[in-house]
């Protein structure tokens, strides 16, 4: 079969299924309003959930690094590339989440299939929840360990799996923290009790709870509070930080072994100066103004309620990420674009990313959107309803 031929029929096929993607132009700051194609739209889809990505004091730090030390890194960490700004960073992201050590990654992808292989291996067991995030899987996969899948943030079905699993050499329990497409999160009081229980490593991917939830923007760990649990925690500098990159965070003993056997940490170029200090810059801001977060979740809370009073049912959570499912692909692929005829940009959520038949948008207000856009926003959803019904 001619390549080009193969290459048609699978376009054809995602078309007829309602899952095929295409790329779109924006322009502007990420703010309330961008420019979508060409169009001013209002975006309900950023995860830049502060707008720290526009702040004066981030923006600066960036400039100030990129003067100082140009646009690019010069090599791998191991090699050329660790510039001090990787030190100031992992020590403000250990002190947030007071933990001994950190290390940065080039993205949150790389993060999680690097560190699991270097967890788990052949003779070891996984047990992962199963709507974990596509970047863990994979770690699973790639660390040739055997995977077991447990029900979504069931704890005892994950007991049922480790009482069961006394011949495997070393346990490990992976779960993202906030779901980024239900926007819930798992009981980890109770997972480190059973963690502790069967010896079991824990390891939390919160990249969309960084910098938003607890006290200080630590994460769902810190609004927990199981900071002391060990447990290894996965971050991103590419949400709340308003950046670029990722992080693992955790013991000095874990942070050493991974820059000696974390393949995509070792094998891939360091991040850009201005990346790293316009991170080490939003993080001072998280630490120090906790009005970004409350911003944020005064605008949450006005959507929710917008949307549910107009009818709307979104899952039920208690973060920032605000799911409404359609159900269908197509049905859901028509309503946002019935939504973007009426200035309102959320994309459609289709699989692979959630499965079949639970097709949905994910509404992201951030804290940069004013009352009159989510004003505009809500007659949006009102007036897309008319034009094209979703099924629930």
């Amino acid at each position: 079969m001619k390549i080009d031929c193969w290459l048609e029929t699978e376009r054809v096929e995602l078309e007829r299924a309602g899952h095929w993607r295409s790329l779109r132009s924006m322009m502007g700051a990420p703010t309330g309003r961008v420019l979508l194609d060409g169009r001013d739209v209002i975006s309900l889809a950023s995860t830049d959930y502060l707008g720290l990505s526009r702040h004066p004091q981030v923006i600066k730090a960036a400039s100030e690094a990129v003067r100082e030390y140009g646009v690019g890194a010069s090599g791998s960490r191991l090699i050329a590339g660790n510039n001090h700004l990787y030190d100031v960073l992992e020590t403000k992201i250990a002190a947030m989440l007071n933990t001994e050590a950190a290390l940065v990654f080039s993205s949150g992808y790389l993060a999680n299939i690097s560190t699991i292989p270097v967890l788990a291996g052949e003779d070891d067991l996984i047990l992962s929840d199963e709507r974990n995030h596509i970047s863990l899987i994979e770690g699973c996969r790639l660390s040739r360990a055997t995977t077991q899948i447990y029900r979504h943030c069931d704890p005892e079905h994950l007991k049922e799996l480790l009482a069961e699993s006394s011949n495997f050499r070393r346990r490990l329990i992976v779960t993202d923290g906030v779901f980024s497409m239900d926007g819930d999160f798992p009981p980890l009081a109770e997972i480190c009790d059973i963690a502790e229980t069967y010896d079991a490593m824990l390891m939390v991917d919160d990249v969309h709870g960084f910098g938003i939830l607890g006290q200080t923007g630590g994460g769902l760990v810190d609004y927990l509070g199981v900071a002391d649990r060990g447990i290894i925690q996965i971050g991103a500098l590419s949400k709340a930080v308003g950046g670029v990159g990722a992080f693992v965070a955790g013991s000095k003993s874990l942070i050493d072994i991974l820059i000696n056997r974390a393949r995509g940490f070792i094998f891939t170029t360091a991040l850009p100066p201005g990346t790293l200090a316009a991170a080490s810059a939003a993080i001072d801001i998280i630490r120090s103004s906790p009005e970004f977060r409350y911003r944020l979740f005064a605008n949450v809370h006005s959507l929710r309620t917008g949307l549910s009073g107009a009818g709307f049912q979104l899952l039920p959570n208690e973060t920032h990420i605000l799911p409404l499912i359609i159900g269908e692909a197509n049905m859901t692929t028509r309503f946002s674009e019935a939504l973007l005829n009426e200035g309102i940009f959320v994309p459609a959520i289709r699989p692979p990313t959630v499965p079949a038949g639970t097709s949905r948008l994910r509404i992201t207000p951030t804290a940069n959107h004013t009352h009159e856009e989510l004003e505009e926003a809500l007659n949006g959803f009102a007036a897309a309803r008319t034009a094209a019904p979703p099924l629930r």
